[in-house]
């Protein structure tokens, strides 16, 4: 089962599963995830090939979906909270097995393909030579032209002592295609569900409404001032009060 990370304890209140974007993993999620552990119990997961989920030899959200399945039937039907990469395995989750999300919160992502990619990235992660770096400063060199956030995030998945990426790059280079799309998927979610955006960000503009209309018999659309793509790094408390507000009402 994928690597979980619990905050709070079990409430009257349905648990809160917290679903991170690519590159990322449950601790990036630890402020709000604390904050919103106040109330009820939040599971915070380390998708497959991140942080200390186990690896795959593939990364599709058909995958994905049953990843957070299986968390969700070892705790209970709960609410969910996806995040880029991470909302579109939650969408995915809450077509194919609506009897295990309540409400759903979708963060800046829409189910629809790409056009960027992160190819980049990963080659720049790639580039660091593990065995000769003694500080995270010496990988931030290495990966070269980053801005300092960029590296700072993915530094975060960088285990010094071990000498390892807790990223599988290969498998995440190779299906990168995959997971700018989104699936051919049948069925419609009829709870609940949220999607929330930044409004520096293009992500999910009202061009892309059909498409979530499509998919989601009640969706409702909220937007986070001053925030960009990782709404949830940048404006913490905005997010935690939009999911609050959405999961109380």
């Amino acid at each position: 089962m994928l690597n979980t990370i619990l905050t709070g304890e079990p409430s009257d209140r349905p648990p809160l599963v917290i679903v991170h974007g690519l590159f990322g993993s449950a601790r990036n999620w630890g402020v709000i995830a604390r904050r919103l552990g106040e109330d009820r119990q939040v599971i915070a997961v380390d998708m497959r090939n991140h942080g200390d989920s186990h690896w795959t030899e593939t990364h599709d959200y058909f995958g994905m979906a049953e990843d957070l399945a299986e968390v969700l039937e070892a705790h209970g039907a709960a609410d969910v909270l996806g995040h880029s990469m991470g909302g579109k395995a939650s969408m995915v989750l809450a077509l194919t097995r609506p009897d295990l999300v309540r409400r759903l919160v979708v963060a800046d992502i829409a189910p629809v393909a790409y056009g960027h990619d992160q190819i980049d990235n990963i080659r720049k992660m790639k580039q660091v030579d593990l065995e000769a770096i003694a500080s995270r400063a010496e990988a931030t060199e290495m990966m070269g032209d980053l801005e300092a956030a960029t590296a700072a995030f993915f530094l975060q998945s960088l285990d010094l002592q071990e000498k390892r990426w807790k990223l599988n790059l290969d498998v995440l280079e190779r299906d990168m295609e995959t997971i700018l799309g989104f699936p051919e998927v049948e069925g419609r979610f009829d709870g609940p569900a949220l999607f929330l955006s930044g409004a520096n960000s293009n992500y999910v503009g009202e061009e892309r409404h059909d498409a979530i209309h499509a998919l989601f018999a009640e969706p409702s659309f909220e937007v986070i001032e001053g925030a960009g793509h990782w709404l949830h790094a940048e404006k913490p408390r905005e997010v935690e009060t939009a999911v609050r507000g959405f999961l109380e009402d």
